[in-house]
């Protein structure tokens, strides 16, 4: 299109009005510093994070313990576990035996693995496990997985046969259900198509291309310098996550890097080395539910509440770790967090807070948990004072504390696992007053209906659960048992 010069300066002028971001100086480092230890202080952050925009890095620091037991402290290099960002790299690789003519996005699971069950992975295809649309059961969502399994090594093959050939929740393509089991299953395929392991096809074919000297598959036998231990924050303090063998994350989130080595990841994604760019597309163009292939694309809303961004991002949570990588590919943006305290409820917060920043924006200081005050009253007190307690700071200190969905649900969840369960069904009655279009409440009240032998009312619940959120595909399955 011909732009005329008063057209021209009509544009740049209504750029300037309305989105000055794009033009704002970046943010000094102390102001990154300043967030970020706010978030620390309060125990919603313990890690490494770099920010970057079009000219480099901006900022770089590690906070707290990569050992607490040693007080071994994080390093800009101390290696964390990935869990699900793995599944961009195990993309990346799959993309690439497509370009090399090797596989072909439409080709199906029983073409790709002849040993797979014929009924359902004839149905199946390369596209529908990059983008979660195949149906095949999550494993990890498996009643008792993580209690009975977790700590068992398996072979691929055998794990294939045993947690990811169930029967298909929904006819391959129609829906979108998040899959571990998906991923894995591309795993094989590396293995099958390339004649080598998993960890040696990303080493030779990313890794050792882009200089990712510090990244690569979790192994917890290897003595691994400057690896972080990971943790759980419970009401007592901290403790040691649960052990997972990693062969089960597998190709879905067995991955481990740093926050340096990520941004060189970052930078590679804009040139054509790894990929041609056509197919690059491909992975960056979203599907159901906004997502591709190994990444989440969507709009972020900034914290003025007005600018959005469009980011491709993808979060990742496995025992005692929490990592998120958002990046904004038209202005060269990326914001890398990793973290070995499970704090996957903040780590969302805090990269909008600093992707905030980075465009001009002053970001929301961190906030204390809500919970926590909750917390510590009910260790003596009934809940019907907590709830009273919950009421009057909501009412009085609305901006004091994080008041989010997710705070009433961990909440829940505690009293639950801790045998409390009428009180956990009102505490999640409480965050359904609270949030009445969010899907997820009424799955975990339909979850403590359950475990209190009331199947009418976790019944109401988890088709409530199922109608605000379709995607919901854990609840479909409670709703077809009950």
């Amino acid at each position: 299109m011909n732009w005329s010069p008063v057209r021209l300066l009509s544009l740049l002028a209504a750029v300037l009005l309305f989105t000055p971001a794009a033009f704002a100086a970046p943010p000094k480092p102390q102001e990154l510093d300043r967030l970020i230890t706010q978030y620390h202080q309060l125990r919603q952050f313990n890690g490494a994070a770099l920010v970057a925009d079009e000219k480099g890095v901006i900022f770089k620091k590690a906070y707290g313990s990569a050992n607490f037991e040693w007080q071994v402290p994080n390093t800009v290099d101390t290696k964390f576990r990935l869990a699900s960002i793995s599944k961009q790299f195990t993309a990346m690789v799959i993309l690439q035996l497509v370009a090399e003519g090797k596989l072909k996005l439409d080709d199906t699971l029983v073409t790709l693995l002849p040993d797979y069950r014929k009924d359902t992975g004839s149905r199946v295809t390369l596209t529908h496990l990059l983008n979660h649309t195949s149906g095949i059961p999550n494993y990890t969502n498996i009643p008792g997985f993580f209690e009975k399994d977790a700590r068992i090594p398996s072979k691929v093959a055998d794990f294939v046969k045993t947690f990811a050939s169930g029967d298909l929740e929904f006819e391959p393509g129609s829906k979108f259900a998040y899959s571990n089991s998906g991923y894995f299953l591309l795993g094989a395929i590396i293995e099958r198509a390339t004649g080598k392991t998993y960890a040696q096809a990303l080493q030779e074919r990313i890794f050792d291309k882009v200089g990712m000297k510090n990244s690569g598959y979790d192994v917890s036998a290897t003595v691994l310098s400057k690896r972080a231990s990971g943790y759980e924050l419970k009401p007592e303090g901290y403790v040691n996550a649960p052990y997972l063998d990693m062969t089960l994350p597998y190709a879905a989130g067995s991955l481990y890097s740093t926050v340096e080595d990520l941004f060189l990841w970052d930078r590679a994604l804009y040139q054509d080395t790894l990929l041609p760019a056509a197919l690059k597309q491909k992975m960056f163009t979203p599907g159901l539910s906004d997502y591709g292939f190994g990444w989440s694309i969507k709009k972020v809303k900034l914290d003025d509440g007005k600018t959005e961004v469009s980011t491709v991002n993808h979060s990742g949570g496995i025992n005692g770790f929490s990592t998120f990588i958002i990046r904004v590919p038209e202005r060269k943006q990326v914001v890398i967090l990793l973290d070995n305290t499970a704090r996957g409820d903040k780590i969302q917060a805090l990269s909008t807070g600093l992707l905030s920043a980075l465009n001009g924006i002053t970001p929301r200081p961190a906030r204390p948990d809500i919970r926590d005050p909750l917390s510590a009253l009910l260790a003596k007190a009934p809940v019907a004072e907590a709830i009273a307690r919950y009421r009057d700071l909501k009412a009085t200190k609305a901006d004091a504390y994080d008041f989010s969905e997710g705070q009433l649900n961990s909440l829940g969840y505690q009293l639950l696992r801790s045998g409390r369960v009428t009180d956990s069904i009102e505490i999640f009655k409480l965050n359904v007053e609270m949030f009445p279009t969010l899907g997820n409440v009424y799955d975990s009240l339909g979850e403590a209906y359950l475990a209190h032998g009331d199947k009418a009312l976790a019944k109401t619940n988890y088709r409530k659960a199922f109608e605000l959120d379709p995607t919901n595909t854990h609840a479909a399955e409670v709703i077809n048992k009950l």
